[in-house]
């Protein structure tokens, strides 16, 4: 028996990270920028009074294109929109919208989203988080990683600070490029091998509006996984790049933001009734299961390597947290957590709230 769970778990282990090391060579930064071009970035803003003047003037820095900006205020209630007028008075590329009153059946961010599309002037629309901070060769060079795509996406380098933020957070590259193959994704416009992060969307206005843009998927709590697919449903190319040395994002700062913040757009993602038991039951035989039974055999070995491997590469190309890396398997079993915690909630029917608003359970 121990040896039938040895295997398992080295099994479970290796594809993963095999996958993993083959497509860190092809999930890669944009190298070169194309040519000057008009982009609207469009930033939606719902109390982010503490950051919102950083996030827009890491935009203005920007080089190599034109550009507007034009910052969404949500009904925010921290003065958020005062902070964007004094600027807008300041930098004619930047204006202030207020979002119109929200529509029963929409989310918030999709609302604002949809709006700041209509506002826009420019072909190139660029959704960028209002948490997130640009280095100023970024639009450009994504810009140019347009061309041959409706839509673009990329994950900024996630700092971290509290223990749930460097447990959970660097996951995202794990499961991202130990269970997508990039070169499947590229050879086509299937919606099943759509990904993206929320975080930054660039898309071309023309593609965008044809595919239904936020409209389609009003309801949704993850626009990262859901607009890709829909471009690719609608017959236009996504593609991925890495924007470690392009972008920063502190998505959360405490735990209880970082388990709400995964908890709820997760059923649109791993907690789905029909994946979650064998997407759990792979990453427990992978990445947990091998440490466990070290205290048995040296067999395990092998399998806490190649569950280790991973994470090792992640920490020196994604600049992560060693000690996230260190206490992988207990990462894994919280991620699993979150996600089964997620989808009991959507079945007994719980509401999710986020940004002071509460949504029905997807």
């Amino acid at each position: 028996m121990i040896g039938i769970l040895i295997g398992a778990g080295l099994v479970c282990g290796a594809i993963p990270a095999a996958l993993f090391c083959a497509n860190l060579g092809r999930y890669r930064e944009p190298l070169a920028a194309g040519e000057p071009g008009r982009i609207s970035v469009l930033i939606p803003a719902r109390d982010e009074a503490a950051g919102i003047a950083a996030a827009v003037e890491s935009v203005l820095a920007s080089t190599g294109v034109e550009l507007e900006v034009i910052v969404m205020d949500d009904a925010s209630t921290d003065g958020t929109g005062a902070i964007v007028e004094r600027m807008a008075a300041q930098d004619g590329r930047v204006r202030l919208e207020r979002a119109p009153l929200l529509p029963a059946g929409w989310n918030g961010k999709q609302h604002a989203c949809w709006a700041l599309a209509h506002a826009a002037r420019y072909d190139v629309l660029c959704f960028v988080d209002a948490d997130v901070r640009l280095q100023p060769e970024a639009l450009a060079r994504m810009a140019g990683f347009l061309a041959d795509n409706g839509l673009v996406s990329g994950f900024p380098r996630q700092v971290t600070g509290t223990w749930m933020e460097w447990m959970l957070l660097p996951l995202i590259h794990f499961v991202l490029l130990g269970f997508l193959p990039l070169d499947r994704m590229r050879a086509g416009t299937d919606p099943a091998f759509a990904a993206g992060c929320g975080q930054f969307l660039m898309a071309r206005r023309e593609a965008y509006f044809k595919s239904g843009g936020h409209a389609e998927i009003r309801e949704t709590m993850h626009d990262g996984l859901r607009l890709p697919r829909l471009f690719r449903a609608a017959g236009y190319r996504t593609d991925l790049a890495d924007l470690t040395p392009l972008a920063t994002c502190r998505m959360y700062t405490t735990a209880p933001q970082v388990w709400n913040g995964l908890a709820k757009n997760a059923t649109e993602g791993i907690a789905d009734p029909w994946r979650i038991a064998p997407i759990s039951a792979i990453l427990f035989l992978g990445q947990v299961l091998p440490f466990l039974l070290v205290f048995w055999t040296p067999w395990a070995l092998p399998g806490i390597a190649a569950a280790w491997l991973p994470r090792v590469l992640g920490v020196q190309r994604f600049k992560q947290d060693w000690r996230g890396a260190l206490l992988h398997p207990l990462g894994i079993f919280l991620l699993l957590a979150v996600q089964w915690y997620a989808l009991a909630r959507k079945l007994m029917g719980g509401s999710v709230s986020w940004k002071t608003r509460a949504y029905a359970g997807e």
